[in-house]
């Protein structure tokens, strides 16, 4: 079996890799890191943005395998927060016909990183630097905003499983 995951991104990868582990229907399947657009923003602002982005990178990793992973993470508008934005992980699964959905925890970012996102155009890896909370510009290849925020209680591979671990229900055979 082959799944293909939409990113090169070296934390999203073994988080995929970590969580089929668990699955007796896909522990042995090989994983293979292709190129998958999100067609999306850079920084999706939207729960729909963020799934959109999940599922067309799915759709584009979808060759030659039984199995697309795509992976978005984005804000999206929660009321009452603080900043008026929390980030959420979406996984897209696809094999071919159908698409099967999970999400992550949403957690809400420093309002100063929101504001940065929202007002100046920045992605994530962006604001944390620019805010100073990270000398990481490609933080999200690492812990995550969300494992500095969290100070390594939750890493964005973890994160990252939470949405993988939801979509896989409706695998899990």
């Amino acid at each position: 079996m082959i799944i293909n995951i939409a990113s090169h991104n070296p934390t999203k990868i073994k988080a995929l890799r970590e969580i089929i582990r668990d699955y007796d229907n896909l522990n042995l399947a090989a994983v293979i890191d292709v190129d998958g657009c999100s067609r999306v923003s850079e920084q999706p602002i939207t729960l729909e943005e963020t799934i959109l982005g999940a599922m067309n990178r799915a759709r584009e990793a979808f060759k030659d395998c039984d199995y697309s992973v795509g992976l978005e993470s984005g804000l999206m508008a929660v009321p009452y927060t603080q900043s008026g934005y929390m980030d959420v992980c979406a996984c897209a699964i696809f094999d071919g016909h159908n698409y099967y959905l999970g999400l992550s925890s949403a957690w809400e970012p420093p309002a100063k990183i929101v504001q940065y996102i929202i007002q100046e155009g920045l992605d994530m890896n962006e604001a944390a630097f620019k805010a100073g909370l990270t000398p990481n510009k490609k933080v999200g290849s690492a812990e995550g905003l969300v494992g500095i925020v969290t100070k390594g209680k939750l890493s964005r591979k973890e994160y990252t499983k939470e949405a993988i671990r939801m979509a896989l229900i409706h695998l899990d055979k």
